[in-house]
């Protein structure tokens, strides 16, 4: 592709004087691109939306020898023909069309020491693009293990720019990437690279007749419209300049291609220079098959692969029970001492409830979860940099094409274990819209971070402590996994209906990658646990603290008036959100709610997690009338119905618990279904569905739970 005019060169100097240097970070999918860039970033990082479209990037600080640089992480892709949106948001960052980051002053392009061949595809086409690139050749600490022996110099030379070997779980390496990257800055050279001059020559021409005409167009984006019939960069063209674009185009790709399709010829231009190059700088020794082999063997057994996926995960849940019980123990201690503290210091009334009942007992009560979070995300985190989910990707793809799906949707849908936002955004590289569409359906099924809180509370107060074999089994992780596991039927049996109902078609391929087995760097894994816990915590400093409190004032208004001029909260039966609730209350009583409960659930439509503040704020108001100072765990077991029956019975708390497994009350998953969609339609329909589904499989789990339980 073409490069860059002298001027525009000088113009660039110019901007880089005058604001701080972009790097932007590229490559194939696991050739460890994340792990790089939170090796190069650690915790100085975060994270928002590209300007006028939902993908999300990171933008982390690096600290070179001539300054501080912004480091942008964009999604991973095999080659520049941008179809999903996220190669469409990769495409246009690298043109400097994306106006938040810029024209980047380097591309940092990882590559997968071990899969050379098919690493260069990409790596070709963005040395043609004009920008100063450095490639960080990772993975270069397997190499001896394959039997691959790589002549660096001559690699660099071939691809005409500084060629880092580095090892980023190790940290191998990181010092010489920063200088290269620190002189690619300062000098701004472009790699010579050029696979089709009559290609570059006719984007050249059709380049300044476009300008010619007033219509802004790059050689580069000319390039891609050329090769890439009907995709991105030729539609996008073609609203600038309209539509007799199309037919120019049509005639100068006949013309270069003779009749033949020019993504076609551009394969094989560049696998041919891919395997002229490689044939010259690699070398590879017979080997016999190692434990990796052997391992993969195992885990890919659609016997033996189910049954290690299960004991995985069996093994995650039970500790999140066995190792955070305490460090829970202590934070809600801590919480305890602190209400305490509140309480002792400051004059009874109004003042004193708001702090103690209301922003304690509300956002503490989620926050003590927190250990058990940690853990959750610690263990996926630690699955996902290992190599282990492509596998267990590869596993479940038999049950996902049961469905209509393919093992595509898994991560997708893994992804949802944290949250479902970015669960349903990563569909985004599911080419089949009907595919997409029923994963997006389908993720918010699994059981999200929000759930956890949930489910810790309900089962550690009304789950019986059984261990088996020692210890190694307990029954109340048994029971979270349970739950986690009906999570997953609804994804699966959502997806069956989309698939073979509404949308019937034949079914997508799959194609997957297995990535190297590696041991996961801890600084990595901190980084991206770190990121995960400061959003869990700023829910819960924003939209649970501000449902806490707006509960709390609606629980402890009108107030009474006292004698001596003084007031007090009215009895919480009698609040504006106890008249508000049993108005409503005779809804839900089939499923053993009272008005207590009910008001949680409602108030918890806007995060999930918020049902437990609300819980918290209202025992703790009805508590602190009572002069009581008891867990929130132990005040609903004393919960009574109006006629003294027990509020919380197990049938109760299991349907309660299918309820939030089964139901959609996450305002943030129903925005971004309607990005992702562009309608409301299918937000709507899901929250009705699934809304649906929790109520039924409350009222049928807790009155045939009644039944038996007599």
């Amino acid at each position: 592709m073409s490069i860059s005019s002298p001027d525009a060169i000088v113009a660039d100097a110019a901007r880089v004087r005058t604001r701080r240097p972009v790097v932007v970070t590229l490559g194939n999918p696991n050739t460890g691109k994340s792990t790089l860039f939170n090796a190069l970033t650690g915790l100085r990082q975060k994270v928002g939306n590209f300007p006028g479209v939902t993908v999300e990037h990171v933008v982390g600080k690096l600290m070179l020898a001539s300054g501080e640089v912004d480091v942008v992480d964009l999604p991973g892709t095999y080659s520049l023909s941008a179809q999903s949106p996220d190669e469409m948001v990769a495409v246009d960052v690298l043109l400097g069309r994306v106006g938040a980051v810029g024209r980047p002053d380097v591309v940092l392009l990882i590559v997968d020491a071990t899969n050379l061949r098919r690493n260069l595809f990409l790596a070709s086409q963005v040395l043609e693009i004009g920008l100063p690139v450095v490639i960080a050749l990772n993975m270069t600490d397997l190499l001896a293990a394959q039997g691959i022996t790589l002549e660096l110099p001559q690699l660099a030379a071939a691809l005409g720019v500084p060629v880092v070997p580095i090892a980023a779980a190790r940290g191998e390496g990181l010092a010489e990437l920063r200088a290269a990257l620190d002189t690619a800055i300062a000098e701004g050279r472009p790699s010579p690279l050029r696979l089709n001059p009559a290609l570059q020559a006719a984007a050249d021409e059709l380049v300044a007749t476009l300008r010619a005409r007033g219509v802004d167009a790059v050689p580069a984006e000319v390039e891609r419209a050329l090769i890439d019939e009907q995709g991105h960069a030729e539609r996008r063209l073609v609203e600038r300049a309209g539509d007799p674009l199309r037919e120019e185009l049509a005639a100068r790709r006949h013309a270069l291609a003779q009749g033949r399709s020019l993504a076609t010829v551009e394969a094989r231009d560049r696998y041919s220079w891919i395997n002229a190059l490689v044939a010259r700088v690699e070398r590879r020794e017979e080997r016999r098959p190692g434990w990796r082999e052997a391992l993969d063997r195992w885990l890919n057994h659609p016997v033996y692969g189910s049954l290690a996926f299960l004991l995985a995960m069996a093994v995650v849940f039970q500790s999140v029970f066995a190792w955070a019980t305490p460090l829970m123990e202590a934070i809600d201690a801590g919480a305890t001492a602190l209400g305490e503290w509140v309480r002792g210091s400051t004059t009874p009334g109004l003042l004193q409830s708001f702090l103690v009942d209301g922003v304690i007992a509300g956002v503490g009560s989620v926050v003590v979860f927190l250990p058990q979070i940690m853990l959750l995300f610690a263990f996926i985190i630690v699955l996902e940099d290992s190599g282990y989910m492509s596998r267990a990707a590869f596993v479940v793809d038999r049950l996902m094409r049961w469905c209509g799906l393919s093992g595509q949707s898994f991560i997708p849908m893994l992804s949802s274990f944290a949250c479902a936002v970015p669960g349903i955004m990563g569909t985004r590289v599911i080419g089949n819209p009907r595919d997409r569409l029923a994963t997006i359906l389908a993720a918010p099924f699994m059981t999200c971070s929000a759930r956890l809180p949930i489910y810790a509370l309900l089962i550690a107060a009304f789950v019986p402590p059984k261990t088996w074999f020692g210890g190694l089994l307990n029954l109340q992780g048994l029971v979270l996994l349970g739950f986690y596991l009906l999570g997953m039927v609804g994804a699966v049996f959502t997806a069956f209906l989309v698939n073979r109902l509404v949308f019937a078609g034949p079914r997508s391929r799959f194609l997957l990658e297995m990535p190297p087995y590696r041991l996961p760097q801890l600084k990595s894994v901190v980084v991206k646990l770190l990121g995960r816990v400061r959003i869990f915590l700023k829910r819960a400093g924003t939209i649970i603290f501000a449902v806490a409190l707006v509960v709390w004032a609606a629980a402890s208004f009108p107030r009474v008036e006292l004698e001596g001029g003084t007031s007090a909260a009215p009895p919480i039966a009698d609040s504006y959100l106890g008249r508000a609730s049993r108005a409503v209350a005779p809804v839900f009583a089939p499923l053993g709610w009272d008005w207590k409960v009910t008001a949680a659930v409602i108030a918890s439509f806007p995060a999930r997690e918020v049902v437990i503040a609300v819980l918290g704020t209202l025992y703790a108001v009805e508590d602190a009338d009572a002069g009581g100072e008891a867990r929130l765990a132990d005040r609903i077991k004393e919960a009574r119905h109006p006629d003294g029956a027990p509020v919380f019975t197990l049938p109760m708390v299991l349907g309660l618990m299918v309820f939030y497994a089964l139901c959609l009350q996450c305002i943030s998953t129903l925005a971004v279904i309607r990005r992702e969609t562009n309608s409301w339609r299918w937000p709507l329909a899901s929250w009705l569905y699934m809304t649906t589904l929790g109520y039924l499989g409350a009222f049928l789990c807790f009155r045939f739970g009644s039944v038996l339980t007599g």
